[in-house]
């Protein structure tokens, strides 16, 4: 049997192991006196007084959350399914563990109320296509909101935004017009560049006649060299025979 002087011995090794505490340098760890914060220690090696005095351990690494999907309605009243990412570190222990009772879970919260408020305020549009902007937003808020927490937004990313399907027929009918749209322009701004071409062109040839005549040349020679067996009337304009008249007069 164990004596009294072993349960002494097995009593203050209890102790001890109760009051020396190793925290790795990713660490700190908030001590409580008598239930009155006294101070953040670590990383290394924490003695604490026991019985009296007793310690937290607060991660200081950067935490990946997953925000689950959100449902959410844009300001062009279109209901999409949105979820995201959020990285997050905490920067000061005392306040994680003073300031609120769960940091994680409260950020967490807090991120899923946050997205579905700035995505409701934009249209779809820009939800699809702004979303760099979107999420320096979603950051600068979330960072303000839980700055009394001790904790940093680092980053929050939106990772996929769902349609229904009626809404995906509608996009890829809007893309389609929108395409055909592009197309109609581009056609109308070649017609127009081809209009005015052919307006400097004539400009020119009334400018000079001799000019006229050796294209109306052009354009016989061209039908004679076709090899085509059918007969084609082509006017004399008059310009080409003017100056054999004139030079016969």
């Amino acid at each position: 049997m164990i004596g009294f002087a072993g349960v002494i011995v097995i009593f203050v090794i209890a102790l001890l192991s109760s009051s020396i505490k190793v925290l790795p340098e990713y660490q700190r760890g908030v001590v409580l006196t008598l239930g009155r914060y006294t101070g953040t220690k670590g990383p290394g090696l924490v003695v604490l007084v026991p019985i009296v005095q007793r310690m937290m351990r607060v991660d200081l690494r950067v935490a990946v959350m997953d925000v689950p999907p959100q449902d959410v309605i844009s300001r062009d009243n279109v209901s999409v399914r949105v979820n995201a990412v959020v990285y997050f570190r905490v920067v000061e222990p005392d306040k994680s563990v003073l300031k609120v009772e769960n940091f994680y879970q409260a950020t967490s919260q807090l991120s899923q109320t946050r997205l579905r408020s700035v995505l409701g305020q934009h249209e779809l549009d820009d939800i699809l296509s702004q979303r760099d902007s979107i999420n320096h937003s979603l950051q600068q808020i979330l960072d303000e909101a839980t700055d009394p927490w001790g904790i940093k937004i680092t980053n929050v990313e939106i990772k996929d935004v769902d349609l229904n399907e009626t809404m995906v027929r509608a996009i890829a009918r809007q893309a389609e017009a929108e395409r055909e749209r592009r197309a109609k322009v581009i056609h109308a701004d070649g017609e127009l560049q081809a209009a005015e071409k052919l307006r400097d062109a004539a400009a020119m040839l009334a400018q000079q006649p001799q000019s006229l005549q050796l294209r109306y040349l052009q354009t016989l020679a061209g039908m004679a060299s076709a090899g085509q067996s059918s007969t084609i009337v082509f006017p004399l304009p008059l310009d080409l025979l003017k100056p054999l008249l004139d030079k016969g007069t």
